[in-house]
């Protein structure tokens, strides 16, 4: 496997602390940049209603990632699927990647809400949401996503 190295581009402020599966949808964070990045980075950012955030779930041990398959959030009832058919944590890469409502940029601090990392959560990149990048076709999944998407927003 080939190793690439990324650095934190920013960090997240908020006031969840501890690792939760539901309820992001009114969580207003800040996203700092991180001082190595010119303010000029984020010129702009505001003009676009969101943007798509990829950050590194830092908190998940070596012993905890996945690379097979298994049940979703460890429910029996839900299919055993594979870690990349999911969107869990527990990746093998740990990555996390969010569309969040821009609400507004104050210098080096972009207010979004509806991200779903805790405090202290490091930012890999960040990137505006354009229409030309969603979906041109319907969107589908399986029950089993949609019932556990039911309390996450």
């Amino acid at each position: 496997m080939t190793i690439y190295s990324v650095s934190a581009i920013a960090s997240v402020k908020n006031g969840r602390r501890e690792i939760e599966d539901d309820n992001w949808g009114d969580v207003v964070s800040i996203i700092e940049l991180d001082p190595s990045l010119p303010e000029e980075a984020l010129f702009e950012l505001e003009s676009f209603s969101h943007a798509e955030i990829i950050y590194y779930f830092h908190l998940v041990e070596d012993t905890k990632v996945e690379t097979g398959s298994r049940h979703p959030r460890n429910n029996m009832e839900w299919p055993k699927v594979g870690i990349l058919s999911q969107r869990g944590k527990n990746r093998p890469n740990r990555l996390g990647a969010t569309i969040v409502k821009i609400l507004k940029r104050e210098g080096r601090h972009i207010h979004v809400q509806g991200l779903d990392a805790i405090d202290g959560t490091p930012i890999l990149d960040i990137k505006p949401v354009m229409l030309e990048f969603l979906p041109r076709e319907e969107v589908t999944q399986p029950v089993w996503a949609t019932e556990l998407m039911k309390h996450y927003w």
